[in-house]
């Protein structure tokens, strides 16, 4: 007798998590296998810094009580400059989050195996029609979703994901006390979330302060190991040495200590998604990916995923004539395309030149900054040509060349 159900997600991340709760609200019969244990979860996966804006909040309908600090302003530095913009923001106490996800998830009726390894897919015919986990046991669904981010055992295994490993980013971070978030010569960050594009200490990425409170803040490096790294970086140091540099060198963590236990750590990758379904599945989440690849911003772009599959294992599972074809699935593909991440091609341009350039040209990007309408940044942050186009010099030319002499090299 099968172990079976409508859905079968792996992974209790915001985006496996928020999925679950959608299809379980909308009364399909859904589980949800999480490798970590229920009595210390999420501790092992609190892996990302929490950043979001209300927007989301609203959308998903999350409580103001997983919030840490409400911000109301973004800044970008770079090593000499910075800018500020009015928006509001949240830092999410991340575990409590993903706490809130799933426990509103199980009152819906989804149901939750904590301590549940996957392992790969169990097929048929070659079709996936369940997941085995822990080695030995089985579950079986009219869809499988894979929500386990860049381990990605499923979509691996049925050739759905092409993660690679010159697009993953790596990042760390620390949630400090005792910061001077008003430190003469650079921006407030009283109520903010702070960029910095700077090589010295995040070659080829970025590193960020996130206010959560009085003298407390999510500071943490992120970057990834491609040709701008090996430009600017030193091989020698590592993520966790870049880190450590940044508080050694800043003036504004002069009395910072770390806060016991705070500590995180995460990856994703930074690249056309490729595929996103097959018979009977779907990737949501880091499974492919999703991030925002200029700012690194992936809870909203989750969630939306998370979203777009619920509607499509409505769409295939509702009809007298159940179909959860590679065809019917690929409605998943459009709503991913349209709705999560729209213009990904153009953005993911903006993306590698942006972390292709040097340090001085940093400075001059917030110089015209100040200096544009508002809307330039968020427009740009889209994908808009016209936008981009706006932030691009003459004497950019020797940059785009040797940016497409690379492109055409890999």
């Amino acid at each position: 007798m099968h172990d079976g159900y409508d859905v079968v997600i792996a992974g209790a991340g915001p985006a496996g998590a928020q999925c679950a709760r959608d299809l379980a609200n909308r009364g399909f019969d859904v589980v949800v296998l999480e490798t970590e244990p229920e009595d210390g979860f999420p501790r092992q996966s609190n892996k990302s810094t929490g950043g979001t804006f209300p927007s989301m909040l609203t959308a998903f309908g999350i409580p103001d009580d997983v919030v840490m600090q409400f911000t109301d302003t973004v800044v970008i530095e770079s090593p000499n400059e910075y800018f500020i913009q009015e928006q509001t923001g949240a830092v999410l106490e991340f575990a409590d989050f993903k706490q809130f996800l799933v426990e509103d998830g199980q009152e819906a009726g989804a149901e939750y195996r904590f301590d549940a390894r996957v392992s790969g897919p169990v097929m048929e015919d070659g079709e996936i029609v369940g997941v085995e986990y822990n080695g030995t046991e089985t579950v079986y669904g009219d869809v499988v979703i894979d929500a386990t981010g860049p381990s990605a055992p499923l979509a691996k295994a049925l050739g759905v994901s092409d993660l690679q490993r010159d697009h993953q980013a790596i990042g760390i971070e620390y949630e400090l006390e005792g910061l001077q978030l008003g430190h003469e010569g650079y921006a407030d960050l009283h109520d903010a979330m702070m960029l910095r594009l700077d090589h010295e200490y995040a070659p080829g990425g970025y590193s960020w302060i996130f206010h959560t409170g009085e003298n407390t803040a999510k500071v943490g490096v992120c970057y990834i190991q491609n040709e701008s790294y090996q430009r600017y970086g030193d091989e020698r140091r590592t993520v966790d040495g870049y880190l450590q540099h940044w508080i050694d060198t800043d003036p504004r963590f002069a009395d910072a200590e770390p806060i016991e236990g705070k500590q995180h750590r995460g990856s994703a990758h930074i690249q056309s998604p490729g595929e996103l379904s097959t018979d009977n599945f779907i990737a949501i989440g880091d499974t492919v990916p999703s991030i925002d690849p200029l700012w690194g911003e992936g809870i909203h772009k989750g969630m939306r995923s998370a979203r777009a599959a619920a509607m499509t294992v409505d769409h295939c599972l509702t009809p007298e004539e159940q179909d959860t074809s590679a065809e019917n699935i690929s409605l998943y593909e459009e709503l991913w395309h349209r709705e999560v991440a729209p213009r990904m091609d153009a953005r993911l341009l903006m993306t590698e030149l942006m972390y292709f350039a040097p340090n001085e040209r940093y400075d001059t990007l917030l110089r015209d900054l100040a200096h544009l309408d508002p809307d330039t940044l968020a427009l740009a942050n889209s994908g808009d040509k016209r936008a981009i186009a706006k932030l691009l010099h003459l004497r950019d030319v020797p940059l785009l060349a040797s940016f497409v002499r690379n492109r055409l090299q890999d």
